[in-house]
């Protein structure tokens, strides 16, 4: 790759060794520094004049510093008299901020703002919390999938594989979930999460949920699964209706309580329901991010106590996993892994505490976007494609 410079912030220094190793090119010098009142300084040690420069900087946990480190070295490789410059964030900034909830700020345009002002040409990243994002940039925007290579790693890790189902653990996933399930041909759930409402419309019902609690304490109660026996007088044998869904159903006029999880916390009290067949299969929870890993538990425990699956696997492109999440997942006895790319850094004290944890490397599919934008080649092969 002629007339190329690859630059790394400070973010994911690993990811950004592998991804230039991939290419075959070496990482350009950059020296990141802050001075004593906690000021950014950036300075580019070789010359960018007339080059193609990529900048591979990833959210982290100092979020902040990330953007405006960002915004710096575009702001210096643009002074610096560059042909063109692309910024390479694996995981973008802000990006669950990307509606306007209230009285707050659509943050993720803000950032989009930021570095179009700093003067970047292009704009490369993975898994948009919301696909819509793409609108809120003034330059071009390549958003890259880790489904291509998450399938490759189930179709050759996971044994027996083929009996499994994809689980979405809200309806916000449902498209995620019937994409990657598409690919490996694998049939396709959705966890209903029904919050309690309060007022009368939300005492007036037809199903209102569970008793309140009351406590404040996060707990989650499940209901056992009653059986309701048909007989019919010319056949002597029991026909069994097992009721997995939270449709009302009963024998005189009776409501029967279906399989349903109810989850207590600060918030308030919800009701957790699948709408599909796991019993004797292997789930693999699906979403974009995993954070804070509440819902995955609760949907977890679900799935294997509730609903009979065999195995859970968690499985998310950005592993963010903040405070104690990790030591969360290895206390819950239905996960089984927990599996995450690397677009998000994760410190090895963290990896440590988890037998549970699989990160699978990223680096190949951002390289090659790399390569394709440099030499002005179509990066939508890399849609379907690992490799």
């Amino acid at each position: 790759m002629r007339n190329t410079k690859i630059l790394a912030g400070s973010s994911h220094p690993e990811l950004a060794e592998l991804v230039t190793k991939r290419l075959g090119v070496p990482l350009s010098n950059c020296t990141l520094k802050k001075f004593s009142n906690k000021e950014t300084s950036v300075e580019i040690g070789v010359s960018v004049r007339n080059e193609d420069v990529f900048i591979i900087q990833s959210g982290s946990n100092n979020m902040n510093d990330n953007i405006i480190e960002l915004c710096i070295m575009i702001q210096a490789a643009r002074i610096g008299s560059s042909k063109r410059i692309t910024a390479v964030l694996p995981y973008f900034p802000y990006c669950k901020q990307s509606k306007r909830k209230g009285r707050t700020s659509i943050t993720a345009k803000l950032v989009a703002n930021m570095l179009a002002v700093a003067g970047v040409d292009h704009i490369i990243t993975m898994d948009l919390h919301a696909s819509q994002m793409q609108g809120f940039f003034q330059r071009p925007v390549d958003n890259l999938y880790a489904e291509p290579v998450i399938a490759r790693w189930i179709t050759q890790t996971v044994p027996n594989w083929q009996n499994g189902v994809i689980v979405s653990k809200n309806a916000g996933g449902a498209k995620r979930v019937t994409s990657l399930a598409d690919a490996l041909r694998l049939d396709f759930a959705l966890i209903h999460k029904d919050r309690s409402r309060m007022g009368p419309q939300g005492q007036n019902r037809p199903y209102s949920g569970m008793p309140k609690s009351g406590d404040g304490e996060s707990s989650v109660r499940v209901y056992e699964e009653e059986e309701v026996i048909v007989k019919e007088d010319n056949n002597d044998e029991d026909l069994t209706a097992s009721i997995s869904s939270l449709n009302e159903a009963g024998v005189n006029g009776d409501v029967v309580n279906a399989a349903v999880s109810v989850v207590s916390d600060k918030d308030g009290e919800s009701t957790i329901t699948l709408v599909g067949d796991v019993k004797g299969k292997i789930a693999f929870l699906t979403d974009d991010i995993i954070d804070n890993v509440g819902t995955f538990l609760d949907a977890a425990d679900h799935l294997v106590k509730k609903c009979g699956a065999d195995k859970v696997y968690i499985i998310a492109t950005h592993g963010v996993l903040s405070g104690d999440a990790i030591q969360k997942i290895e206390a819950c006895d239905s996960v089984y892994k927990l599996v995450v790319t690397n677009t998000f850094p994760i410190p090895k004290e963290k990896m440590d505490q988890s037998s549970k944890l699989i990160v699978i490397d990223i680096s190949y599919t951002l390289a090659e976007a790399i390569r394709r934008t440099h030499n002005g080649e179509s990066v939508s092969y890399l849609f379907n494609h690992a490799e």
